[in-house]
């Protein structure tokens, strides 16, 4: 099984890259493949809704979102890890969230999703929703921890000092390797839920 790990900090080895990082212990131990994508300094543009990625299969800008699109593909969970700014994730991580789900064709359903919001103080749980929308839009279960998956650290290294955020990180990472299993046994026992095709309405008639 493999995680996907998208660090949306702009500072490698922050907070966030810890917070991750004691994740990432947890799956090793448990024989789960983890990669993290660092995307918080790139240079990354927002969707412009042009569609053509309902024609091509992939973004128009072909940049890090192509790439990283057949690796979540692959995988079986996704960790979105941001810091939070203005009790908002970083905006860089939202434009490349924004062009990774739409423009990629494959089903993401049944992929285990969690976020994680690391902040100096105020505004983890406004981006904690905001990214679990994400996974919300397209059937994947959303693991959990003992508390809302944040963790507290203003300089570099200080959220090695959040036993409780840390401890947090932990949890989180044994419940979703509990889900992504669980569902594993379930694809080969029920296979899938039944898909409806999609039905589309407009609020302006």
């Amino acid at each position: 099984m493999k995680v996907l790990m998208i660090n949306g900090s702009p500072r490698k080895g922050g907070n966030t890259s810890i917070a991750l990082a004691e994740m990432e212990k947890i799956f090793k131990s448990e024989g789960i493949e983890t990669e993290t994508v660092q995307i918080g300094a790139m240079d990354i543009r927002g969707c412009i809704a042009c569609g053509t990625c309902a024609k091509k299969g992939s973004c128009v800008f072909d940049d890090i979102v192509n790439e990283t699109a057949p690796k979540f593909e692959e995988a079986d969970g996704l960790v979105i890890a941001s810091p939070v700014y203005y009790a908002s994730a970083n905006g860089t991580l939202i434009s490349f969230l924004d062009r990774l789900f739409y423009s990629t064709p494959f089903s993401k359903s049944m992929k285990v999703g969690a976020s994680i919001a690391v902040a100096r103080r105020g505004g983890t749980s406004a981006t904690y929703d905001e990214l679990h929308k994400y996974f919300g839009i397209m059937g994947m279960p959303i693991a959990t921890s003992t508390y809302w998956n944040s963790v507290h650290g203003g300089a570099p290294g200080d959220a090695e000092q959040d036993l409780e955020g840390l401890q947090t990180m932990r949890t989180l990472a044994r419940n979703m390797i509990f889900l992504m299993k669980s569902i594993a046994l379930g694809k080969e026992k029920y296979g899938l839920p039944e898909a409806e095709a999609i039905i589309r309405t407009n609020f302006i008639r």
